[in-house]
Order: structure tokens, then C-alpha cells, then sequence
């Protein structure tokens, strides 16, 4: 019992004080649990929501969001990561860093590839406030989820822009519900420590294309 008490320590440390942490990247206490659009699609059992300041009026980091995707402007973050796991193939070769005229209709309904046989659907586009994607997939494949699938993954992902006296606020926000439950065993650990480094890298690369386009 006295040497496991420091791993039971240990454990509770990164349970109660790292990991809220590193779900709330970049967002402060009162915009980490405020409601945002496309809350009510998912009843979450796992929530993120980060956020970055930018140097940039909404309407210069609005184009850059409706852009996102496999096969269209990319994802603003870690391309050789993204090359690794299929998600990777980009209009420019890599992901763009300005704006896209030939992927800026984005509408409700239309699909956002995350790679080949797999997209996200838009559900929420309120230019140039929120966008909110959709997916119920198979969390063992990663394909959409069929009917009939004993085990579902459903998660949005949603973008909240608000203006500031200089700039402008990114939240951005994933929400997860699972079945059956032990899908919730493998999720959280596997998913948290890539998805933290991508979206902070992402947020980061939008924030630095929105204030350069100026």
C-alpha cells in the first residue's frame, strides 16, 4: 500500500489538476463552460474546449475555417502528422496560407473530408460567428457509422469567433458521446494527448495566417 501510494498520488495530481487543464488549452474559466452552438447535438461524455486570441478582425479568420479539410485547405497544423494517419492530402500540398476562393461556399449539409471515405458534415454555418461540424463514425475503423454498428462514436466540432477591441476571440469546441461504454475506456486516453497537440498547433497556424493576411 505505502508504494502505491505514489502512484495513486501521482494519478490523482494529472486527474485533478493536468488534465482539466490540457482540456481547456487557451480558454479561460468563464468561455470553457459557456454554452456554444451545436452543444445540444451531442449529450458529450467528453468535452474540450480551447481557444486562442487573434490578431485579426472575424472576418479575415472566418475564410480560413470554412476552408478546413482533406483534399481542401488543410488543417493549419502538423502536415507530417496529418500525412501519417491519411489525413493529409492537401489542395496546396500542404495547408494553405491564405485564402481560398474555390472553397469559401460552404453550406449546411456539405461534407468536410477528414481523409478518403470519411467527412464530417457541416451543421451550424451562422458566417462569421460559428461553424459546427458532425460525425457519428465507427471508433475502431474510423468510417462513418452504419447502421446496425454495435459500437458508436458521435462528436461535433465547432468553431466560435467573437470580436475584440484589437482582434478577435477563437473557441473551439469537441464534443464526444460513445457506445457502447467501453468505448469510453480506449477514447479519452488514446484521443487526448494528439488531439491537445494538434488543435493547439492548429489554433496557433490560424491565428498566424489571420494576423499575416492583414
Amino acid at each position: 500500500m505505502i508504494r502505491l501510494a505514489p502512484a495513486l498520488g501521482a494519478s490523482a495530481a494529472w486527474a485533478g489538476l493536468v488534465r482539466p487543464r490540457l482540456q481547456t488549452w487557451g480558454a479561460t474559466p468563464v468561455p470553457a463552460l459557456a454554452p456554444v452552438p451545436g452543444d445540444d447535438l451531442v449529450p458529450a461524455r467528453w468535452q474540450t474546449t480551447r481557444g486562442v486570441t487573434i490578431a485579426a478582425p472575424v472576418e479575415r479568420v472566418w475564410p480560413l475555417l470554412v476552408q478546413l479539410g482533406w483534399q481542401r485547405a488543410g488543417w493549419y497544423s502538423l502536415d507530417a502528422l496529418e500525412r501519417l494517419v491519411g489525413a493529409g492530402d492537401f489542395a496546396e500540398g500542404g495547408s494553405a496560407d491564405g485564402v481560398l476562393p474555390r472553397f469559401q461556399g460552404l453550406a449546411v449539409g456539405d461534407p468536410v473530408p477528414l481523409g478518403p471515405g470519411t467527412a464530417l458534415t457541416a451543421v451550424v454555418v451562422d458566417a462569421p460567428r460559428a461553424l459546427v461540424l458532425q460525425m457519428a463514425m465507427d471508433p475502431v475503423h474510423g468510417t462513418p457509422s452504419a447502421v446496425g454498428d454495435r459500437a458508436r462514436l458521435d462528436w461535433t466540432w465547432a468553431f466560435v469567433l467573437a470580436p475584440r477591441p484589437h482582434g478577435s476571440r477563437l473557441v473551439v469546441r469537441v464534443r464526444a458521446a460513445w457506445s457502447p461504454r467501453v468505448v469510453g475506456l480506449a477514447v479519452p486516453p488514446l484521443l487526448e494527448p494528439v488531439h491537445l497537440l494538434m488543435e493547439a498547433t492548429m489554433l496557433r497556424g490560424i491565428a498566424r495566417r489571420a494576423a499575416s493576411a492583414g
